[in-house]
């Protein structure tokens, strides 16, 4: 297995998240006043466990990319989330009180030792590391986050996986009266999401219990949030409650409601353009209004460790 190794700066040397701000204080300034004057303004930052630290991970992964982390404010401010709202700054602001705790993950279907865990000792029964991905979004936009987390394939591996186990699907939690935009039939509730079973297995797709060394914020998914990074953002599904091995292939959320536009496999492929909007470049968050934009690579820059697991299929049919 080929395994992304060209690094000039270990990722235990990532700048520190109080340093990396002031470093940008001038271009927040500048975006932010921006902004004031078309009257608009982020939310107050929402986080799980406001500044809980997650000890004890660790931070030289040869997984991650040699590219500089989006600001903890982007990353944390500008989300895809649709039970809390279908604004990019309607999660932060609506996940404020969602409440992690009890949580539990299931894990059920194909394998020979089915089980519901308790989320907490899942989390200290796992190696947790810190991976450095790029999260590239269909809307056409990207940014590079310090994902704490651990292998979803060495997980599975613990419930013994059938011979019947060609995919897995995962759930999110369906509670209306935490996630309001659960209320309203955006999507067909609660959100599905499935991978083939060789694209769960493999090395790089985690789950993921925090970022930049921290608990996972609400409206980045807590408690536990599935990563794969070659695909398109709306593939790593948040706030998982069920993990389900099938013989199968899923049913998902944005397959069923557009499958035009977003197909089962969503990789991330600049030749594929949405119905609406080309792939070929994304907007890179974190210059505010000044954003750059950069050209989409094929699998999201991960083409080396995936693509042998689509040799000989057709990637504009198989979107």
């Amino acid at each position: 297995m080929l395994i992304r190794t060209k690094k000039e700066i270990p990722a235990s040397e990532v700048t520190d998240r109080s340093l990396f701000r002031r470093r940008r204080q001038l271009i927040k300034a500048s975006a932010l006043g921006a902004l004031a004057s078309f009257g608009l303004s982020f939310p107050e930052l929402a986080r799980a466990d406001a500044g809980s630290k997650l000890p004890g991970f660790g931070k030289d992964s040869p997984y991650s990319i040699n590219e500089e982390p989006t600001d903890f404010e982007d990353v944390t401010r500008y989300n895809n989330f649709y039970e809390f709202g279908t604004g990019k700054s309607d999660p932060a602001e609506n996940a404020k009180g969602f409440k992690t705790r009890p949580w539990t993950l299931a894990i059920e279907g194909e394998v020979e030792k089915p089980g519901v865990l308790d989320i907490d000792q899942l989390i200290s029964g796992q190696n947790l590391e810190e991976r450095i991905y790029r999260l590239r979004c269909v809307e056409a936009w990207s940014m590079v986050v310090p994902w704490v987390g651990f292998s979803l394939g060495g997980f599975l591996k613990q419930f013994n996986p059938t011979s019947k186990a060609k995919f897995v699907e995962f759930t999110t939690l369906f509670d209306p009266g935490q996630m309001p935009g659960q209320q309203i039939s955006v999507l067909e509730w609660p959100y599905v999401e499935g991978l083939r079973i060789d694209e769960a297995m493999h090395p790089l797709t985690i789950l993921a219990v925090g970022l930049y060394g921290e608990v996972l914020p609400n409206q980045n998914g807590a408690p536990l949030r599935l990563v794969v990074p070659w695909k398109y953002g709306f593939k790593s599904i948040k706030s998982i409650v069920r993990i389900r091995l099938t013989e199968d292939m899923p049913h998902t959320s944005w397959n069923l409601s557009a499958p035009d536009e977003y197909g089962f496999y969503a990789n991330v492929n600049p030749e594929v353009p949405h119905p609406r909007w080309s792939q070929k470049r994304e907007r890179v968050i974190g210059g505010g209004l000044f954003s750059l934009k950069r050209d989409t690579e094929l699998f999201n820059g991960y083409a080396e460790q995936v693509a042998h697991l689509y040799q000989g299929m057709d990637l504009n049919r198989n979107f």
